[in-house]
C-alpha cells in the first residue's frame, strides 16, 4: 500500500500584526544573537531547555524543601525556591547542579494546602489558580462573569489564606475552551487544531489535540466538509487534563514530527515539562503564531463544563479555533496543547495548556516521526537537531526560518475561514458562546 502524507493547504490567517511579527522574528536567523553573544561572568547560566531538566533534578535533591522554580531569562538562570529551614548541604548540592537558590516563606505543602482550600470553598466557574514561584504565592484569577456574591465568596476565601499566600486579579475576558493550534482539523459543525503527531502504543500513527475536541466529535477531517481521516481513540475533559489521542484511519499515513508555522516547519525533537519564565510559542489555526511566557504550573481552571486540573498558565494569546494547538519552544520541545482561556490576540489575556508529557503518559503514545524520538536534549544537535532552523546548541534560528508569523498551513482547511460547520467557534462544542465567525457550542470556549 502506498504511503500517504496528510494533505496540506495554505491557510490565510489574519494574524495580529505586531505580535505576529515579533514571534516570527524570534524564529529568524540570529534572532538571539544579542542574548547569546558574549559570555556571562556568572558561572551558572543555562539555556531555557536545560533549565527545565535541572529543575527536575533539583526538585528531587531538595524533596520537601523545594518550593517551586522559575527561569530568569534576563540572567539565564534557574531560580529555585527553598523553604526556610532547609538543610544547608542540600542547598549546596542544588547550587552545584546549576541552580540559583533563594529562601522563601511559603513551602510547597503550604501552597498546596491553600490550593485545596480554594478548591473546596471557591471552585466557581470563571476562576483559575496556579502557583507563581516568582512571588511564592498562588495567583488567583477571576474572569468577567465572576461578580456579586461569587466575587465576594472568592475574595473572602483568598483573604482567609493570609496576606502572604495568594494574590487576586480580575480578567476582562471569559474563561472558555478555545479551539485550534497547528493545522486545522474539522468535524461536523466544529473546528479544532492538531497539536503534535505521535505514535500510539500499538505503533499506529496518531495525533494529540484538546480533550474537549475529542469529546465533542469522534471523526475528524483535515478540511472543512471533507472526508474523515482520523478517529478519536481516547479523550479526557473535564477532569485531570484536557487531551485526546486521535488515530489516523490509514495506518500508512506519514505523520511528521513538526509544527507548521507558515514558510517554516519547526522540527519537534521531544516532549518536555514547562518551566515558569520559559519563552514559548503557540501555533493556532485561527490566530497563527504567538509567543509569550509560562506564568504558572499545575493550574486549576473552572470552566463552565467542569474543573480541569494540571494545566500550564501562560500570557500567550489565543482565540476560539486555536484549541488543541501546539505550544512549543524555539529549539523544538513540545510543551503543551491549547486548552482555553480568556481575552484575545488584540487585548491579551490568560491562556491555559495541557502539558504534553502528561498527555503522552496517559494515552501511552510517543512523540516523533513514526516512533523516532528526537535528540535527548535541547543542547544536542543529534546530527542536525535543528528546531525550526535553530541549532538547539547555540540558539541560532537557522536559515529555514520564515518571515510569516501565522501563515501556517491549516491541515487542509483555511484557518481564516473560521467556518467550522456554520461558523462554530473553533470546533469545540464545549461552550455556549460563539466567537470569530463561529465558535464553540459549549459554555466554555476552547481555543
Amino acid at each position: 500500500m502506498s504511503h500517504k502524507r496528510m494533505p496540506k493547504r495554505k491557510a490565510a490567517i489574519a494574524v495580529g500584526g505586531v505580535a505576529a511579527l515579533g514571534a516570527a522574528a524570534l524564529l529568524l536567523p540570529n534572532a538571539n544573537a544579542s542574548q547569546d553573544g558574549g559570555a556571562s561572568a556568572a558561572p551558572k547560566t543555562l539555556k531555557a531547555a536545560d533549565a527545565s531538566e535541572v529543575a527536575v533534578q533539583v526538585q528531587r535533591l531538595l524533596g520537601d524543601a523545594f518550593a517551586g522554580s522559575y527561569y530568569d531569562s534576563g540572567s539565564r538562570r534557574l531560580v529555585v525556591n527553598v523553604a526556610d529551614g532547609a538543610d544547608g548541604s542540600v542547598i549546596d548540592r542544588a547550587e552545584r547542579a546549576g541552580a540559583t537558590v533563594r529562601q522563601v516563606e511559603n513551602s510547597t505543602a503550604e501552597l498546596e494546602s491553600a490550593a485545596h482550600t480554594l478548591e473546596s470553598r471557591a471552585a466557581i466557574a470563571g476562576t483559575a489558580w496556579a502557583v507563581d514561584p516568582r512571588t511564592n504565592k498562588i495567583l488567583v484569577t477571576a474572569d468577567s462573569t465572576v461578580t456579586g456574591g461569587k466575587w465576594n465568596r472568592l475574595e473572602s476565601t483568598v483573604r482567609s489564606l493570609g496576606s502572604g499566600m495568594a494574590t487576586l486579579k480580575k480578567s476582562s475576558g471569559t474563561f472558555k475552551p478555545l479551539v485550534s493550534g497547528g493545522d486545522a482539523i474539522f468535524s461536523a459543525g466544529s473546528r479544532c487544531s492538531l497539536g503534535f503527531n505521535v505514535v500510539a502504543g500499538d505503533g499506529s500513527p496518531a495525533f494529540l489535540t484538546a480533550g474537549h475536541c475529542g469529546v465533542a466529535a469522534e471523526r475528524w477531517s483535515d478540511s472543512a466538509n471533507g472526508q474523515p481521516i482520523a478517529t478519536v481513540d481516547q479523550a479526557t475533559f473535564p477532569g485531570a487534563g484536557d487531551f485526546a489521542l486521535v488515530k489516523y484511519d490509514d495506518p500508512n499515513t506519514q505523520a511528521p514530527s513538526d509544527v507548521d508555522v507558515g514558510n517554516q516547519r519547526v522540527p519537534i525533537l521531544r516532549a518536555a515539562d514547562a518551566t515558569v519564565g520559559q519563552q514559548v510559542f503557540r501555533m493556532g489555526s485561527t490566530t497563527g503564531l504567538a509567543n509569550g511566557q509560562v506564568l504558572g504550573l499545575n493550574a486549576t481552571v473552572n470552566y463552565p463544563e467542569g474543573t480541569v486540573t494540571g494545566l500550564i498558565q501562560t500570557n500567550v494569546c489565543a482565540e476560539p479555533g486555536d484549541s488543541g494547538g501546539s505550544l512549543f519552544t524555539q529549539d523544538g520541545l513540545a510543551i503543551g496543547l491549547t486548552s482555553g482561556g480568556s481575552g484575545d490576540c488584540t487585548n491579551g489575556g490568560e491562556t491555559f495548556f495541557q502539558p504534553v508529557t502528561t498527555a503522552l503518559a496517559a494515552v501511552g503514545a510517543t512523540l516523533g516521526d513514526n516512533g523516532a524520538q528526537g535528540g535527548a536534549g535541547a543542547g544536542d544537535q543529534a546530527g542536525g537537531d535543528q528546531a525550526g532552523g535553530n541549532q538547539a546548541g547555540d540558539n541560532q534560528a537557522g536559515d529555514q526560518a520564515g518571515d510569516q508569523a501565522g501563515g501556517n498551513e491549516a491541515g487542509g482547511g483555511q484557518a481564516g475561514d473560521d467556518q467550522a460547520g456554520g461558523g462554530q467557534a473553533g470546533g469545540d462544542r464545549t461552550g455556549g458562546g460563539r466567537a470569530r465567525g463561529g465558535a464553540d457550542q459549549n459554555a466554555v470556549t476552547t481555543r
